[in-house]
């Protein structure tokens, strides 16, 4: 065990030599490497302070660490990669392209048929030094797609579900696409914001863009409705559908007390009905 660890302080010491004597070379053959990879979308000024950052963390870590990349000597290293990554993913840059920006350097100092057996043997320490650290980086690229992802579906939900002021007292929440329990929970907790924002008594939820009516989507609807009642609001259902109507029956789907209404129009004049004000001759405020 012992041999090992001092076979291996060897060889740091001999990476750390190379790549010192050679730092001003390799670190211009770096960029130039991966600017290629990348195809300009990244400034030549804004990667060469990447690298060359990355360059001396890699060295100092090497020089306090040796192989242990997962060390305290290489936080620094794990830092910039991170950083690095995370830019990377942001920018729509591919895994391949950002995996590429570490194993690049395996490259710039591949052995010559002129090399030692001791030059060769780091190298090939080297090699699996950045094969580890392109595996990391990797792993943090793939965990922020996911957040953006994750971030991007929250916003579309946002914007699929709107909720909109349709007159003094009355709000509506129109639905386009499947409602499924996730959806569910957006579309309640902006309904109930918005009541309690606008004061509202009257919800209109229509379902005329909901493409199908099943148990679970009745569900859905049946709990909304229920979350809105016990803020104070009465809820009305609009764009049932003669297919859905079919449905719903065939389904033996039970809506109890909840009135549904065919348009949206209907349910609004119904809706203003309950608050007092006649359709006809409607005073209100829209």
């Amino acid at each position: 065990m012992e041999s090992a660890q001092v076979a291996d302080k060897a060889m740091s010491v001999r990476l750390v030599e190379l790549l010192t004597e050679q730092r001003k070379a390799l670190g211009s053959a770096w960029v130039d490497a991966v600017s290629r990879t990348l195809r300009g979308r990244i400034s030549e000024a804004e990667l060469d302070r990447e690298l060359q950052e990355l360059f001396t963390a890699l060295v100092e870590g090497l020089r306090q660490g040796g192989f242990d990349w997962q060390g305290e000597d290489f936080a620094e290293v794990r830092a910039l990669l991170t950083e690095l990554s995370r830019n990377r993913a942001r920018q729509g840059f591919t895994t391949t392209e950002t995996a590429t920006s570490v194993l690049a350097f395996k490259a710039i100092l591949a052995p010559t048929t002129d090399s030692s057996a001791q030059d060769i043997t780091v190298y090939l320490q080297l090699s699996q030094l950045m094969d580890a650290l392109a595996l990391f980086t990797m792993e943090v690229y793939a965990r922020t797609r996911e957040e953006l992802i994750s971030a991007q579906s929250e916003q579309l939900l946002e914007l699929s579900t709107p909720v909109v002021k349709l007159w003094d007292g009355v709000v509506a929440v129109p639905l386009v696409g499947t409602l499924d329990s996730v959806r569910t929970q957006v579309v309640m907790e902006k309904l109930l914001q918005t009541l309690v924002d606008t004061g509202s008594e009257q919800a209109i939820i229509d379902i005329t863009g909901v493409p199908a009516v099943d148990t679970e989507v009745a569900q859905h609807l049946l709990k909304t409705v229920v979350a809105a009642r016990l803020m104070g609001a009465e809820c009305t259902i609009s764009g049932i559908r003669p297919q859905i109507a079919q449905t719903i029956v065939a389904l033996g789907i039970q809506f109890g007390d909840i009135v549904t209404k065919a348009t949206l129009a209907d349910a609004l004049k119904h809706a203003l009905r309950r608050g007092g004000v006649d359709p006809m001759t409607a005073g209100g405020r829209p």
